[in-house]
């Protein structure tokens, strides 16, 4: 039997907990210096497209011929499936998340979780907003992503994403072109 002392710290223990995760998995904020496209439209957004260029880090780590479905669902959400060809082990690897809007539905600003609870920002910065074509995608400091309807795109649109980002202080160094072939 448990005596009240112990209760008690155990139910602040746990308060904390729920408090933590609670606070980590709001963790959407915007990141600093980044505007999201206004006048954004998810129905024109959705389907599918393809990463052209991306700053490394381990989830895709590797991956080849990537692209990502977004679909909209009854509620509002959006269904993410990331796929990617893994060259190493020779197959295919995917992911299935979700997004919602962080704030109006009219504002690239939306959350993604792959990870139950967990979110990140994943905010539209530039679109192609007559043909929704290309968008220039961030998710903080560390991730950035180029994604085109098509899997590959112009010398033009290539280096108006490598000017725009080194504006905003990413590496343009780092980045990784996509293999889609």
């Amino acid at each position: 039997m448990l005596i009240p002392s112990k209760m008690k710290k155990i139910k602040a223990k746990a308060a904390a907990l729920l408090l933590f995760f609670s606070v980590l998995s709001g963790c959407v904020n915007l990141p600093d210096g980044i505007e999201p496209v206004s006048g954004f439209d998810l129905k024109r957004y959705a389907g599918q497209w393809y990463e052209i260029a991306r700053l490394d880090h381990k989830f895709e780590r590797g991956l080849e011929k990537v692209s990502t479905i977004y679909t909209v669902n009854d509620n509002g959400t959006v269904r993410v499936v990331n796929r990617g060809f893994l060259s190493k082990d020779q197959k295919w690897k995917e992911a299935t998340g979700k997004a919602k809007f962080v704030g109006e539905a009219d504002v690239g600003y939306l959350k993604v979780s792959f990870f139950g609870p967990f979110y990140g920002p994943y905010v539209i910065f530039e679109l192609d907003k007559e043909d929704y074509q290309y968008a220039f995608v961030t998710s903080g400091d560390d991730y950035l992503w180029l994604l085109s309807r098509t899997p590959e795109i112009t010398p033009q649109l290539k280096q108006k994403f490598l000017d725009d980002i080194s504006v905003m202080g990413y590496p343009s160094d780092q980045l990784i072109f996509v293999n889609h072939q």
